[in-house]
């Protein structure tokens, strides 16, 4: 019988290089062991506001944590700032890892801090992490598609540059679509709104799904005519995510099954 195949020990990250590392929905346990093994590198950690506390408790010791936190509404450095934070880090010889919730370059603008790097000359890697869609969607019990009730998937955000307050609704409003807007509660009945101006029916499922993967994790059900008041008569805060779809009437039986599990 043949030895088990190994593998070669994984290239660690040198000084002077830029690790943009996805630190998923919350959950440490859902975090890649590159991830992990990058934690456990780093000089100094930029992390942003979604990155959960479980996860910076993995990061080693020795090195030097700054939040360069960033929600809709609520950004500690802007953009422009952080990007030449990175490269100063970087070219005082560290190794830096820019930690970013869900996937880097899913709404996390890491292609605008890589662009940075490269003009800079500075080397980097991208480790993805589970997306804040794909681990809300699976820790709810909602198949973001399934063959009976939706045969794609998009993914938006409610929060957009200043000055732009309309996104092109008409291209989400199949019935046979399930949309995933990140970036919402601000906008939440606005969005409803313009989704049901542009087609979409007032009766169609929504789910509200707050502090995904974490044990302080809610999930609220409603129809689209009513997103706006129940997000407020809920008082949801961020970070918090809107599936918009027919898989959310999925949501209920799905997600029993999904407890029994987590009951042992």
């Amino acid at each position: 019988m043949n030895a088990p195949a190994s593998f070669p020990h994984p290239y660690p990250l040198r000084h002077g290089q830029v690790s943009l590392v996805g630190a998923g929905p919350g959950d440490p346990d859902l975090l890649t062991l590159k991830a992990l093994r990058r934690l456990n590198e780093a000089d100094v950690v930029l992390y942003d506001l979604l990155v959960s506390d479980a996860v910076l408790a993995l990061v080693n010791r020795r090195a030097e944590q700054i939040c360069v936190g960033k929600r809709a509404s609520r950004h500690t450095l802007p953009q422009q700032d952080i990007n030449q934070l990175i490269v100063a880090k970087a070219r005082q010889g560290l190794r830096v890892v820019r930690l970013k919730g869900g996937d880097p370059f899913l709404f996390g603008r890491g292609g605008e801090e890589l662009e940075t790097l490269a003009a800079a000359g500075i080397a980097c890697e991208v480790i993805p992490g589970i997306s804040a869609a794909m681990g809300a969607a699976a820790a709810a019990g909602i198949p973001l598609t399934h063959r009976d009730y939706a045969q794609g998937v998009s993914f938006v955000t409610g929060h957009r540059r200043e000055g732009q307050s309309v996104l092109e609704w008409t291209g989400h409003t199949g019935a046979e679509e399930t949309l995933v807007v990140y970036m919402g509660l601000g906008e939440a009945a606005n969005i409803a709104d313009q989704l049901q101006a542009a087609g979409r029916a007032a009766a169609t499922p929504v789910a509200i799904i707050e502090n995904a993967t974490t044990a302080q994790q809610r999930v609220l059900c409603c129809e689209l005519a009513s997103l706006g008041a129940c997000v407020q008569q809920h008082a949801v805060k961020p970070p918090a995510l809107l599936i918009i779809g027919e898989v959310v009437r999925l949501q209920a039986r799905l997600q029993a099954t999904l407890a029994q599990a987590l009951a042992g």
